[in-house]
């Protein structure tokens, strides 16, 4: 009997630190990972069936409620805007001159035919506000020890309702993840590489985002640079700077 309840609190200890450590290897992820601004200068490459195109864009935002794009080339696309105001979304289009507004199932499109959802483009929030997490395993993934946390949403709103990320050890970087709906089908893969360290943190330079649900080889989002804590001007989260 006594070496029943001493196995049973042994068990107990166990998994309070594990839950305790995937608590605070998430803290330490979202630190990495969330700035209160954000400017990014980058380029998405999407493959395509018959070919493969590649769209610049620049890219603001403050906190998770406010983010401003707009795409800088190709021609086509060129003068895009899209603008984030908590759970609303504007894009504004300079061939046709108009705006609208994106809501419900809409998000779920994808924006310019890449891997990416309008969803994906807008959740800015930290890990650790939308998610219960678990710490599942550990794995190496070219030659960097990482531990398998698996997440469980507490947000009604979250655009994944399960999620497993593979974290780096030492750096607190996803290195791969998984995004699953409530039902528990395989929506997306993320693959995060080129790990470099921006002013004090370790950030992935590029993410390739995979629709699981069609073929082809994803989508590439490659920063070509970024600035954590800049100054932004307020003008800049506004309907007026849309038509700018």
């Amino acid at each position: 009997m006594k070496f029943l309840i001493t196995t049973t609190l042994l068990l107990c200890t166990i998994t309070d630190s594990f839950a305790q450590d995937a608590k605070t290897i998430l803290d330490k992820v979202d630190k990495n990972m969330f700035s209160i601004t954000k400017i990014i200068e980058s380029d998405m490459v999407i493959y395509g069936r018959r070919n493969t195109r590649t769209v610049t864009s620049k890219g603001y935002s403050e906190g998770t409620d406010k983010s401003f794009t707009e795409y800088l080339a190709p021609e086509r696309e060129k003068g895009t805007k899209m603008l984030k105001l908590e759970d609303r979304l504007w894009i504004y289009s300079p061939s046709t001159d108009r705006t609208i507004q994106l809501s419900g199932h809409m998000l779920r499109q994808s924006v310019m035919g890449s891997d990416l959802s309008y969803e994906d483009m807008m959740e800015d929030r930290k890990l650790t506000e939308m998610y219960d997490a678990k710490v599942i395993g550990e794995e190496v993934i070219d030659g960097r020890n990482t531990w398998i946390l698996e997440l469980t949403a507490i947000v009604d709103d979250a655009a994944y309702h399960g999620r497993k990320i593979w974290i780096d050890t030492q750096r607190y970087i996803p290195l791969q993840e998984e995004l699953f709906a409530k039902s528990g089908q395989l929506l997306k893969k993320t693959v995060l590489t080129d790990v470099v360290k921006i002013e004090g943190r370790w950030y992935p330079r590029k993410v390739n985002y995979k629709d699981m649900l069609k073929d082809g080889k994803g989508t590439d989002f490659i920063i070509k640079d970024i600035q954590f804590d800049a100054k932004i001007p307020e003008y800049i989260f506004s309907k007026a700077a849309l038509k700018q």
